[in-house]
């Protein structure tokens, strides 16, 4: 019989993720939004309605602003597919991500599928027995206010992950950043950058079904609103070693955005009211008693409306000799959890985010991390300051 340390840890996880700062309830900064210009139509190119910067860096990859919002996103040839760290643009298409849109989202299932781990076995631990998800409770803001769900666009459709509002220490009580995985925005060495990115803070934060969710009002959906990403980064890890089943490139398999609001407004973490630490320095998991994973699964037998949590001690996997490792947790979320944060409590007893969740096998009984590094630690110092004091 499993042990039930885990389980007891999950009620002190649970109660820290709850929202204790004092914020405005998902409907209250309606306001302040119909106060502000949406993002995209600030300083933009006429024709297109996009950000100067933006119009003028689609024209130089030989990319027509008008043509793009009018669907030339869709055109997946390799050419065409923008991949280098540099080379990022979302441009915001306002209204695209409607609910119904949004419920027809498919899980990147293949990302969520482990390939060969039999590296390293003196620092892989057995493996872990599973750990049922459980739905986390509802309304969300009020439970799991940092955690929301990533949509984008890929060559196979449109896609959705999981993902947490993490702090940005160069805009205290500001923060825009989203802490999400590689493979929720880029496609590894084989393909580029994902389209039209976006971020929805508490997604269904009552927990309709599917079905319902395809007649609800916006605001039931997206409570707070859409956040797009005007830039994200990766690691070089993910670009140059990331595969369909996460490849060499899993133990890198992290990435942060910078969002905005689709139609202005307050920054994200004054929206939702709570932002969470990151945490690079974190100890060997035999001294972490529980890490809880947080996310949205999409794939059977999930449907992607709910979000659901894990709690476990941790363990190590080594998926590739020379490559770091990665944590693993017994838990049963499937595909559209990729890119939920993990979450581990602090000596001062705050949570901090420590992962995110990468790989998993088939089977679902577990799922696996990358252990954030100075690697990890440069890319989220390197974001925060490209947008220091904005």
């Amino acid at each position: 019989m499993r042990s039930i340390r885990p389980l007891l840890a999950a009620t002190g996880i649970a109660a820290a993720l709850a929202l204790t700062a004092t914020a405005c309830g998902p409907s209250d900064d309606k306001a302040d939004a119909a106060s502000s210009s949406s993002p995209a139509a600030d300083g933009g190119d006429k024709d297109a309605g996009l950000p100067a910067d933006l119009a003028d860096k689609l024209k130089e990859h030989g990319v027509d602003p008008d043509k793009w919002k009018n669907g030339e996103w869709k055109n997946w040839d390799k050419d065409k597919w923008l991949r280098e760290a540099k080379d990022f643009v979302n441009p915001v298409i306002e209204g695209l991500w409607k609910p119904e849109r949004m419920t027809t989202a498919k899980a990147p299932t293949k990302t969520l599928a482990a390939g060969d781990v039999s590296g390293d076995q003196d620092v892989t631990d057995p493996e872990p027995r599973p750990v049922k998800a459980v739905p986390e409770t509802k309304p969300y803001h009020k439970n799991a206010a940092p955690v929301g769900k990533v949509f984008f666009d890929s060559p196979e459709g449109s896609m959705v992950c999981s993902a947490t509002v993490v702090k940005d220490p160069k805009n205290p009580g500001k923060s825009n950043l989203v802490w999400t995985a590689g493979h929720c925005v880029h496609a590894g060495k084989a393909g580029g950058w994902y389209r039209n990115i976006a971020f929805v803070p508490a997604y269904n934060d009552k927990g309709q079904s599917p079905a319902a969710l395809q007649k609800a009002q916006p605001q039931e959906v997206a409570p707070y609103g859409v956040y797009w990403a005007d830039w994200v980064s990766t690691s070089g890890g993910w670009i140059t070693e990331g595969g369909p089943t996460g490849g060499a490139g899993a133990a890198y398999d992290y990435a942060v955005m910078h969002v905005k609001p689709e139609n202005g407004g307050k920054s994200l973490e004054e929206t939702v009211g709570v932002a969470l630490d990151v945490e690079f320095n974190a100890p060997e998991a035999k001294a972490v008693k529980a890490m809880g994973a947080w996310g949205y699964p999409a794939a059977p037998p999930y449907d992607g409306a709910l979000m659901h949590k894990c709690v476990d001690r941790p363990g190590r996997l080594s998926i590739a000799p020379g490559t770091p490792t990665m944590w693993r947790i017994g838990c049963t979320m499937t595909g559209g959890s990729s890119g939920g944060g993990w979450f581990a409590e602090q000596p001062n007893g705050k949570l901090a985010l420590v992962s995110n969740t990468s790989i998993g096998p088939v089977t679902s009984g577990w799922l696996a991390g990358p252990r954030l590094d100075a690697g990890a630690r440069q890319l989220y110092t390197s974001m925060s300051d490209k947008f220091a004091g904005q």
